[in-house]
């Protein structure tokens, strides 16, 4: 058990179970950062770590709850989780490979209060997903002659 992990869950005042402390030791360790619960469950299992996937759930609202994880939609079919480091932020998400960038930008936040403001709304969180092709994988345009940038 890592004692960080440790030390980190009894600060967000939880114990440190065998589960919690290996759900968030997998967020700690990932090559990436958004996972939805059947991903955490799926490295878990292959990691030979005896898990079922309603613990894996229960775990993961535990972590969020005491604000070690966030939770959002990035597309409208699953929750994905990744580790809350304090700074607020949005997701765009390449169409093609699923490659998942995040960035924040005061004038996009500043406008949403605006219109929430407007509207007579407290504006008390938001989430925005843009979606579109990355670099790698953006069409060419037409009559590019290969080898030279567009």
């Amino acid at each position: 058990m890592s004692a960080p992990v440790f030390e980190e869950l009894q600060s967000a005042g939880l114990r440190a179970t065998i589960p919690r402390v290996k759900v968030l030791e997998f967020f700690r360790h990932a090559d990436h950062r958004h996972f939805s619960a059947e991903d955490v469950f799926r490295h878990l299992v292959e990691d030979k770590v005896d898990i079922g996937l309603a613990t894996v759930y229960r775990v993961l609202a535990q972590l969020e709850e005491a604000g070690l994880l966030t939770s959002g939609m990035l597309d409208s079919s699953k929750v994905v989780y990744e580790l809350n480091e304090g700074k607020r932020h949005d997701h765009i998400i390449c169409l093609n490979c699923g490659k998942v960038d995040e960035f924040s930008d005061p004038l996009i936040d500043a406008r949403q209060k605006a219109v929430a403001d407007a509207l007579g709304y407290m504006l008390t969180g938001h989430q925005l997903v843009l979606h579109g092709y990355c670099a790698k994988c953006r069409p060419k345009p037409h009559g590019a002659k290969p080898g030279k940038k567009a």
